[in-house]
């Protein structure tokens, strides 16, 4: 839990911090007043005062940050500092501070990302497995052991690249072009077609769904337990099972449940030790597994090693895909926006607070590449929910200021106020369903 609160509040205040900067920057850029620039909110534990005149502060809740400009003139200001009021500025420059938050946002997700590129990561090669019938893959012909090559004509390096190429096809629905490597070194081309509309992103996995698993893995003995049915059998650690029973190259799932029906029942295992096979016989021992079950256990460890690749760029090609993951999120998220409103995606996809703290607390115990990667993928969400003409947010303050620009002139007091009611309404009754679908998740 405490992890989580930290990741949690480490992920708030870089994303909102860098928000604000960017409205800061601009601000500045623009000759706009700046009066206090806050890391956290409510009281303030530290403070100090720059040339400028501005207050930089760390106060005591850690969960973002705020910017106070000087909105208007301040009674018997001068010229020159009536000018620096932020609501003495040309429409064009107030457009440009407001902007540039949700911009900045998008800005710091193409550099994690670029970040990721550059350092590079060992990832799944994407093998898939034998699909299952009935499902789209099996219908466009993939076989079990076909290495994906390309998704629409994009050259994929691992099983995470095509999962990403093939989200958008997924989520809308239509057919994708992938390119395999089948098991005879024949490069082919299978035509997957999803159904109109997509596979819900509400689904554990939509990719396998559509019938695309990641090659089943074959089982190695990490450990032998002293005085075990295992040791006493003749495996070692490092022995790869070929065989097991009627099973050929069982995955670990499917192994431990047949040495689990096998109890005080001879099992005929087929074992890979270094270059020899050897048959191995393993009677498991009938042990409980701590709900009321007595289940068969042979005392070793079991793991799988997939066939893995490293995927890395150069400096470069880090930032153009930076910011083509980027806008490729950005364009994703509005078209999931648009079939909620539509109806075509469950608002279960709607999250809230709680739900993205359990993936900040995730992805920190997985590893700082995780971590980067979530911080990313919430900046570009911070980033295109601000752009949203949505009075109370800055797409609503952009709003105004392209009906100003249409206009001639600002629109009237009434309909600022009818605007900042609606908009007030709809954030409430977002922020409602997120918390909601937070605590259906968390209780079920």
């Amino acid at each position: 839990m405490l992890v989580t609160l930290i990741a949690f509040a480490v992920a708030l205040g870089i994303l909102i911090t860098f928000h604000e900067l960017g409205h800061y920057w601009v601000a500045r850029a623009c000759g706009v007043r700046v009066l206090r620039f806050s890391v956290g909110f409510g009281r303030v534990l530290l403070r100090r005062y720059d040339r400028h005149g501005t207050e930089w502060a760390l106060s005591a809740i850690p969960l973002g940050g705020y910017v106070k400009m000087q909105d208007e003139p301040e009674p018997g200001a001068s010229p020159a500092q009536a000018a620096q009021a932020f609501n003495t500025q040309p429409v064009g420059k107030r457009i440009a501070i407001v902007a540039a938050g949700p911009l900045f946002n998008l800005a710091l997700a193409a550099l994690l990302y670029a970040a990721l590129n550059l350092a590079g990561s060992m990832e799944p090669r994407a093998i898939v497995a034998p699909p299952p019938a009935g499902s789209p893959a099996a219908a466009a012909g993939f076989q079990g052991g076909e290495e994906i090559l390309a998704v629409d004509g994009r050259a994929v390096r691992s099983w995470t690249d095509t999962r990403w190429r093939l989200l958008d096809v997924l989520a809308a629905g239509g057919t994708s072009e992938i390119s395999v490597r089948t098991a005879q070194d024949q490069t082919q081309v299978r035509a997957l077609t999803v159904p109109a509309g997509g596979l819900d992103p509400a689904i554990e996995d939509p990719l396998a769904e559509a019938g695309l698993r990641l090659s089943a893995l074959p089982t190695v003995v990490r450990g032998v337990l002293p005085g075990g049915p295992g040791e006493a059998a003749g495996l070692q650690q490092g022995d790869r099972i070929l065989q097991a029973g009627g099973l050929s190259e069982p995955d670990t799932r499917s192994f431990v449940e047949l040495v689990q029906g096998h109890g005080e029942q001879p099992l005929p295992l087929v074992v890979q030790r270094g270059e020899t096979r050897l048959n191995l016989t393993v009677t498991p021992t009938l042990q409980d597994d701590g709900q009321g079950a007595r289940v068969g256990r042979i005392g070793v460890h079991l793991g799988a090693d997939p066939p893995m690749v490293q995927v890395r760029h150069g400096p470069l090609e880090s930032l153009w895909l930076g910011v083509v993951r980027t806008a490729d999120t950005a364009w994703f998220s509005l078209r999931m926006m648009g079939r909620m409103i539509t109806g075509d995606v469950s608002l279960k996809n709607v999250s809230g607070p709680v739900t993205i703290a359990d993936y900040a607390g995730q992805t920190a115990r997985i590893g700082l590449a995780a971590y980067v990667g979530f911080l990313a993928l919430v900046s570009v969400s911070l980033g295109v929910l601000n752009l949203l003409p949505i009075p109370m947010l800055d797409g609503g303050h952009l709003l105004y200021y392209f009906i100003e620009i249409i206009r001639g002139a600002p629109p009237s007091e009434r309909w600022l106020e009818l605007g900042q009611r609606t908009g007030l309404a709809l954030l409430a009754g977002l922020m409602g369903l997120a918390l909601f679908n937070d605590m259906v998740r968390l209780f079920t």
